[in-house]
């Protein structure tokens, strides 16, 4: 186990880096359930892990030293249950203002917790929320970032990283930095009560967003157009036959 500090930063302020661990989330929150004291905004990351965990029972393959893999600990203490949501909101915009800086406008937010450069998957997230009475306690950000990885399993044809994109190294210290400080600038965002904003940019670099795309709803693939995402985070979608919301896995994107 190693200790980081960078100031200047109330996210990443700490870092603690693991060799191995099956996964930071996991790691995380067994620690806070013995009730180690962690300071709010520090980092988990893993120079392996290997047993990475996705949206419901995805797994998140990552090879070992080429990929950002990591969890943060924020004290959401300020949001009801009711505003879970918009946390997903505010990390994904960071993580999309920093893949902005590098892949431009073909950086999007694949709802609900995805982020893609044009139609290929480079990272994804999965928030663990503990929840005390009507407000959240803590939130256990558990981020992936394919970041020099270039050979993945023949069946993820639609998976992708930085270098295979700009055929190049980077430095995995830096770019967990920037994510950091995005992190926590979009955070103080939420925090100051800024949800409009949030929901409005959140929108506006969504996806297919106000496209016309294959989905497979109730089992057959029709079209539809994603027009909105409601305060709870259900996806709304036009269909042919009307207006539906759909949670996670009542709807399949289509891959072209």
């Amino acid at each position: 186990m190693q200790n980081n500090i960078f100031l200047g930063l109330f996210v990443g302020h700490n870092i603690v880096t693991l060799k191995k661990v099956d996964s930071t989330n996991t790691y995380l929150k067994q620690a806070l359930s013995k009730s180690k004291p962690f300071a709010e905004g520090t980092v988990i990351m893993a120079e392996e892990q290997y047993q990475g965990r996705g949206q419901t029972s995805n797994t998140w393959i990552s090879q070992a030293g080429k990929n950002l893999t990591f969890s943060i600990l924020l004290n959401p203490s300020f949001l009801d249950v009711s505003k879970q949501f918009v946390l997903n909101r505010a990390v994904s915009l960071a993580l999309n203002d920093v893949l902005r800086k590098y892949f431009g406008d073909e950086a999007k937010i694949k709802w609900p917790n995805d982020s893609y450069v044009g139609n290929q998957k480079i990272g994804g997230m999965l928030i663990e929320n503990i929840i005390q009475g009507i407000q959240l306690k803590h939130a256990i950000i558990g981020i992936g970032l394919n970041v020099n990885q270039i050979e993945f399993p023949s069946e993820l044809k639609h998976i992708s990283s930085f270098k295979k994109i700009l055929h190049a190294d980077y430095d995995l210290q830096s770019i967990l930095i920037e994510i950091c400080a995005a992190i926590e600038a979009r955070y103080l965002q939420l925090k100051s009560g800024k949800f409009d904003l949030l929901d409005t940019e959140y929108f506006e670099k969504l996806y297919q967003a106000n496209e016309w795309k294959s989905y497979k709803i109730d089992g057959i693939i029709q079209p539809g157009k994603i027009y909105g995402i409601s305060a709870e985070g259900y996806l709304q979608v036009e269909t042919k036959a009307g207006s539906r919301s759909f949670g996670i896995k009542e709807i399949e994107f289509i891959k072209s």
